[in-house]
This record gives C-alpha cells, structure tokens and sequence, in this order.
C-alpha cells in the first residue's frame, strides 16, 4: 500500500486542528477540575487566588458540613426514585411513540404528527398547567414530578426518525411473511435494533429528571418530597443566613466555609450523572444521535 506524504500545508492543517482541539478541551475540563480541587482546598488559598493546578492544604469541612444535614440522603433517596421512575416511563412511552408513527400503515399518522408538534409551538403556560395538576390530584404526590413531563416531543421525532433510517420495510415483510405479529417484530427485532437510540433517551430523561427543580418548588409542598436539587438550594440558602449574620460580627471565616460548601453542593449534585455519562458514551460515538437525526 502506497503512503502518502504529507505536504506542509497538511501539516500545518493538523497542527491548527490539534491545537484548536486542545485549547477547547481545556477550556471544558479546567472549570470541572478546579471545582473539584477548590471543594476540598483550604478556602483561604481559594480566596487568595493562589489556587490553580494542583491540591494544596487538603480540608473536608465543606463536605463535613453538607453530608452533616440528614435531608441529604432523603433528597437523594426522592432523586434517584424520581429519576428511575420517571426515565422508565419516558422510555416506554418515547420509544413505542416513535415506532408506532414510524409506521407507513398507520391511519392518521400526520395527523398524530401535526398534533405532537403543535405543542411544541403552542402550550398553556404555567398556570394552566398548576391548575391541570391540581384538578388531576396530584399535587404534592410523586407523579407531578413525572406525568407532567411523562413524553418530550422532540425525542419522540428523534425516535421515529431512527425507525424509518434504521428499520427497512422490507425486514418488516419479510418478519410478517414469517408469521411475525407486530408485537412480537416490536418486541424481538426493532428493540434490539434500537439499544442505541433507547441509551440516548435514557441519558436525556435521567439528566432531566435528576436536575428538575422548578417542578418541585411548584408541585411538591411536604419536605420529605423534596428532590436533592431543591433540598441543596435550602440547606445553601440557610447557611447564607446563618453566615451573613456572622459577618455583621465580624467572622470571615465562615464566609470563606460557605464557599467551600458551594464547590461541595455542586459536585454532590453532579456526580451521580458525571457516572452514569460513560456507560452511555459509546453509543454517542457510534454516531446514534447524528444518526437519528439525520434526514
């Protein structure tokens, strides 16, 4: 096999590229690695500035105080059960939406189309929904967190787009020639076929569901309810209290312990999705996004 030389314009290309490429990937990661370092970095150095690269004067103060407050594991005991609740009925109904308008034979399929998007432009707003929830009896009960969202219209067009690119009609005629019925081509053939698109919505609902805060602060009334998310603002906003009335004393300090909590409540709120991110990857690089999209 003949190889081929590069000239110094494609050299120069590539060196553009790569260093392009490393300056973005700095830009991204150094704010995620300082947050990290300043959570469990003596505050006086962050305060100073002096605090760039590396670990200095290791403290676990702020996480100390923030794993102190037992709402924490109730907050994420509510998350986690909102987040998996949730995502499995987003699933469901996402993925057996996009196939079912998938299909060609489908009576009204632009109909259903038309009146799926037209909610994307045109929706109530927030009072008529409070209002819808509340006529529902579901305020302050677990599934205001997940009926009011239960189907995103635009993963629901991802969805059947990746159906009609990815599933032939022919493989359904042939299935169907085999005394295949819909529900068992659904079931046996098009679901493993669409493992990709369905770890992509998985990611999409679970992000969602585990950063939700507005609905909480609207829906949900009892604290034993309350998600991470809001139980964090809540125990952030009482230290902010607690704290500027030690500063009209005169107590830094606790100012610069209050910092050292924020870098805290953010990792706490990110890392359980910062883990789930790399099981999913590999389906982001095989191009299942880019792919559904497509067309």
């Amino acid at each position: 096999m003949m190889k081929l030389t590069k000239t110094r314009a494609d050299i120069l290309f590539d060196f553009c590229n790569y260093t392009l490429i490393s300056i973005l990937v700095i830009l991204v990661l150094y704010p995620l690695y300082f947050v990290v370092i300043a959570s469990i970095t003596d505050p006086n150095l962050v305060y100073s500035g002096k605090l760039l690269f590396f670990f200095e004067k290791i403290t676990w103060d702020g996480y100390r105080r923030l794993f102190a407050e037992p709402s924490i594991w109730l907050g994420f005991k509510n998350s986690l059960w909102y987040t998996v609740t949730g995502t499995m009925i987003n699933v469901v109904l996402t993925v057996t939406a996009g196939y079912v308008l998938s299909r060609s034979d489908l009576i009204g399929r632009n109909v259903f189309m038309f009146l799926l998007v037209f909610t994307i432009f045109f929706g109530g707003g927030l009072i008529p929904s409070y209002l819808l929830v509340k006529d529902l009896g579901m305020l302050d009960t677990t599934w205001a967190m997940i009926i009011p969202n239960a189907v995103s219209v635009f993963n629901v067009i991802i969805a059947r787009t990746f159906f009609q690119s990815n599933l032939p009609g022919e493989l359904l005629e042939s299935a169907q020639m085999d005394g295949c019925s819909n529900l068992k081509f659904f079931w046996k053939i098009a679901i493993p076929l669409a493992l990709p698109i369905v770890a992509v919505m998985v990611l999409f609902y679970a992000v969602g569901h585990w950063n939700s805060y507005l609905q909480a602060l609207i829906y949900l009334k009892s604290n034993s309810m309350q998600p991470l998310q809001i139980i964090l603002r809540n125990i952030l906003i009482m230290n902010e209290g607690s704290d500027l009335q030690d500063l009209q004393d005169g107590s830094l300090e606790q100012q610069k312990k209050l910092e050292l909590m924020k870098y805290g409540i953010i990792i706490v709120s990110s890392l359980p999705m910062l883990i789930l991110y790399p099981f999913l990857q590999r389906y982001f690089v095989k191009g299942a996004l880019v792919g559904s999209l497509k067309g």
